[in-house]
């Protein structure tokens, strides 16, 4: 079985998705959630400063968890790691980097949108997923449907989801974390709006909170 990635986020339920375009709004946009509440970050790998806004993250703020998202490559994997990503995300999994996952024993978080590809990760020992993008996928309706067949994987929806849907996916058994661009979106980062990012991650913390239990 392949190392899990629920055990780093220490209950927390709520996972803000982020593109850094800039690395100086590394450091203070990571403060500002790890201190609103979430501490659990995953930086995606869509901007040139994405690596390098993770090397800061992870030298110069204290409590924050990295993962490195939208990891495509072994290439990718291997810098990921490197930059101080405690974990990785991808949204799909093709059979280049499943094959070089298995080689590697970094808690990893892979995409799946179909049960097959559910299930060929299952199979690869992979009991927690992406399930990406998850409302067109079927969200909370898909969630369920599969639920009685595959029982013992654990998913971190993603895509789409908004505070007003946020809840519906937590009460979900088989849904351990949700990740979200809402709280962090690209033009409250460009304009560096620490204050509304804040409140943001606040009301995301408290998100889920009545079926909260420590992982």
């Amino acid at each position: 079985m392949h190392p899990k990635v629920s055990p780093l986020l220490s209950g927390t339920k709520v996972i803000p998705v982020l593109v850094i375009e800039n690395a100086d709004d590394a450091q203070p946009l990571a403060q500002c959630l790890v201190d609103n509440g979430l501490p659990v970050l995953e930086v995606t790998l869509r901007s040139h400063e994405a690596l390098r806004a993770i090397e800061i993250i992870a030298n110069q703020v204290e409590g924050a968890v990295i993962g490195v998202g939208s990891i495509l490559t072994e290439m990718q994997l291997n810098a990921a790691q490197s930059a101080g990503g405690w974990f990785g995300v991808s949204p799909g999994v093709s059979e280049r980097l499943l094959q070089a996952l298995k080689l590697n024993d970094w808690p990893f978080l892979p995409g799946a949108s179909t049960l097959s590809e559910i299930m060929i990760l299952r199979d690869a020992g992979f009991m927690e997923q992406k399930l990406f993008p998850a409302n067109i996928v079927g969200g909370v309706p898909m969630l369920r449907a599969i639920s009685g067949p595959v029982s013992d994987v654990s998913f971190c929806p993603t895509g789409g989801i908004t505070p007003d849907t946020a809840d519906d996916y937590l009460i979900e058994d088989n849904v351990f974390a949700i990740g979200g661009s809402w709280i962090a979106p690209v033009d409250l980062v460009r304009a560096k709006d620490w204050h509304e990012i804040g409140r943001r991650a606040r009301n995301a913390a408290n998100l889920g909170r009545q079926w909260r239990t420590a992982v």
